[in-house]
């Protein structure tokens, strides 16, 4: 039924040529399941490279969209997908890189209503995702569908790469991270930045171990944690254990139901929802619209003010705010006006965040974080602003 067609067999010649694949290694890869999850940055080289290997069947899920900012490291999009679907355009190029394979979007990407019932149609679960509400979600759906998940992570210029497969004997993510880190607390790549090129390398360590596992060629990462520094070229291989009393290791616990509330991305609703108000009259967080109305508003002393790095601030700035960076805040905490309303953005609204909780534990009560920052203040009020 899997059998190679000559075409197939000129394609994979060089796989077919190494004994620890061969026909035998090939056919099953015809014959595999494979999701990744996140057509992004780790994403992209996963998918293009399990594509190219001959994987029978390919899931690709994600609900966003191509934007201009992922171009220099989402290799599965080019400048004419902007605005697309990224499941659409990532799709169409995996089609073109094999046309025998089977490519299946998931446009809805992976939800607790569906993680669990897609993840068992797959033999292989591939997480390319970049929050830890995603990846804990990730994480417990394939404990529960009892597939095994090819682990990657990216910051700055370091990257990370595990095999996660109770079912083998081996740890889970919650192993390695018992809980999420406080909303905010570790910045995103949209915040901090990514090294391109490192996210082909991690994504293709995952198409990799995705690969071992399904030809069982030489060993994976099961039980281990790879860390690579790419701006000193160091790669540390570290045992992983079974952490006692995970959930992976707790019978009964692998599957039980998987509830909203535990993947929720969001900052505590009792520190950032807009609509939030302490005993004063100043919100948590507010539009760029509304920063706006503020600012435009002679009856309302307001000071914008901005938090984010020197070179960044050099790209494009908000006409009026104050300039200074998050790390400089508490030792300029004295000079900061008290009779005015404190408007605080940085590039998306992470780092601002932190530096208005800081500010409301030193007394400030008029203290607002810009929610989405100077990105969303150039989509939504000034287009013609210079993103990055």
């Amino acid at each position: 039924m899997h059998a190679l067609s000559p075409d197939e067999l000129a394609r994979y010649s060089r796989h077919v040529l190494l004994p620890e694949i061969g026909q035998a290694g090939q056919t099953k890869l015809k014959a595999a399941k494979v999701i990744v999850i996140g057509a992004g940055g780790l994403g992209s080289p996963a998918a293009l490279y399990l594509a190219a290997a001959g994987v029978g069947t390919l899931g690709i899920a994600d609900f966003d969209r191509v934007e201009t900012s992922n171009l220099h490291r989402q290799l599965l999009h080019h400048d004419e997908n902007v605005g697309q679907l990224k499941t659409e355009s990532a799709a169409n190029r995996l089609r073109q890189t094999n046309p025998h394979i089977t490519v299946v979007p998931h446009p809805e990407g992976i939800t607790v209503a569906n993680a669990a019932r897609i993840f068992a149609a797959y033999d292989v679960i591939v997480d390319g995702t970049d929050n830890f509400g995603s990846r804990y979600l990730n994480n417990d759906a394939a404990l529960q569908a009892g597939r095994p998940l090819v682990f990657g992570s990216v910051y700055r210029f370091e990257g990370q790469v595990a095999v996660f497969a109770p079912q083998a004997g081996g740890p889970c993510y919650r192993c390695l991270f018992p809980e999420p880190p406080p909303p905010g607390s570790v910045p995103g790549c949209g915040e901090v930045g990514v090294l391109g090129a490192l996210c082909g390398v991690i994504g293709s360590w995952q198409a990799l171990e995705a690969i071992k596992l399904i030809t069982g060629a030489g060993s994976t990462l099961v039980g281990k944690l790879l860390t690579y520094d790419a701006l000193h070229q160091t790669v540390t291989t570290l045992a992983l254990p079974v952490r006692p009393g995970c959930r992976c290791a707790t019978p009964g616990a692998a599957h039980a139901p998987l509830v909203e509330s535990d993947y929720d991305n969001a900052p505590d609703p009792a520190l950032a929802s807009p609509e939030t108000m302490t005993t004063n009259a100043y919100p948590w967080e507010i539009s760029v619209a509304e920063t706006k109305q503020l600012l435009e508003d002679p009856t309302k002393p307001t000071q914008l003010i901005d938090v984010r790095e020197p070179h960044e601030f050099a790209i494009c700035q908000i006409a009026g705010a104050a300039f200074i960076p998050m790390r400089q805040i508490p030792e300029n905490t004295a000079d900061l006006p008290r009779d005015r309303h404190l408007l605080i953005y940085c590039h998306h609204g992470a780092r601002s965040m932190r530096v208005v909780q800081y500010l409301r534990d030193q007394g400030f009560a008029a203290v607002s974080n810009v929610a989405g920052g100077i990105n969303a203040w150039a989509e939504e009020i000034e287009p013609g602003m210079l993103k990055y």
